[in-house]
């Protein structure tokens, strides 16, 4: 393992061409941003570069606190930019597939590495995710900003009551895998770190599973969230794969499903460079950090990191699409 990870250069050399990214749109896009900015309704007082600042920063903690629980970084980034600075919805929404999509492509490697992600278990439900992550966005285009607002803001209430009801399991147990899983492979084994040993797993009720990925993949869309959350839920609770392989597969699954809900965002005009660049740098720096804490963190916490954050953001997404909180 150490061999792999020397020959590796991918960790050392992407935080130089995100840099040079970043100083390459500060110099070319900063007019666009300008234009695009007041367009958005962004505090004529506040400089570009503050709101950049801004958005890396909590772009890079999300990351991290992301990957901790699981999930694609969307839905915190949704309600919490979306209810707290001066962007429209839409340009919020596309910059958090952009983001989600960006922090889960730069754990995808060292969570395959270190074998918590699989890839036999992230393709068939990534195929019905982004199928539903299509026709979501189509729908999410269209629908009025208060609107998604409110039902955001109770989607993500609903999670924080399913993440305290839920009681996940680390290990579970199957003891013969339905035919469909046994027809696709889907099994394997990973070495868990906090324990100390090697896990075999292998899961059941995939058919049902798959149809829960598209409704998943749907409101993905709407909403523009990763919905890693409700990957980790499936795959831990109805499918009985290990809570660290279902964290780390819901990632690999994020990948697809923000990738087909982005591009109708983006052919839509939806893309507002100052929220998505700072934001994708610091969510890639921040997933790179996330992934090793992920390998020595007990598992049986992790739901834990995110419920303040969510219940906090719900409540303020709620209240701002019904005109209480503006």
């Amino acid at each position: 393992m150490k061999g792999c990870r020397g020959r590796h250069p991918f960790p050392f050399i992407a935080p130089i061409i995100l840099a040079a990214s970043f100083l390459f749109c500060v110099f070319s896009f900063h007019p666009l941003w300008a234009a695009e900015a007041s367009a958005a309704a962004v505090t004529p007082s506040a400089p570009w570069w503050v709101w950049a600042l801004i958005l890396f920063s909590f772009s890079f903690f999300v990351g991290i606190v992301s990957l901790l629980g699981g999930m694609g970084g969307g839905t915190l980034f949704v309600s919490i930019i979306g209810g707290f600075l001066p962007f429209h919805l839409d340009f919020v929404r596309c910059a958090s597939l952009m983001v989600a999509l960006a922090g889960a492509l730069s754990a995808g490697p060292g969570l395959l590495r270190f074998g918590m992600g699989d890839l036999r278990l992230s393709m068939p439900a990534a195929l019905m995710t982004s199928s539903g992550a299509i026709f979501g966005a189509l729908v999410g285009l269209r629908l009025p900003a208060d609107i998604i607002q409110v039902a955001l803001g109770l989607v993500i209430l609903l999670i924080v009551v399913i993440m305290v009801k839920a009681k996940k399991l680390e290990y579970p147990e199957v003891q013969t895998p339905d035919p469909l899983s046994a027809f696709l492979g889907i099994r394997g084994v990973y070495l868990d770190r906090a324990a100390d040993r090697e896990i075999a797993w292998q899961v059941r009720r995939t058919p049902l599973a798959l149809l829960l990925f598209l409704i998943i993949g749907v409101m993905a869309g709407v909403f523009g969230i990763g919905a890693g959350w409700a990957n980790v839920t499936v795959l831990n609770l109805i499918m009985a794969a290990p809570l660290k392989v279902a964290v780390g597969t819901s990632k690999l699954i994020v990948c697809l499903t923000d990738t087909g809900a982005a591009w109708i965002y983006l052919h839509s005009g939806a893309l507002l460079p100052v929220i998505v660049v700072p934001s994708i740098i610091g969510m890639m720096l921040g997933s790179w950090a996330g992934v090793n804490i992920l390998a020595r963190t007990s598992a049986v916490r992790l739901r834990y990191i995110v419920i303040g954050l969510l219940l906090f953001a719900g409540i303020r997404s709620l209240l701002k699409g019904l005109g209480v909180w503006n």
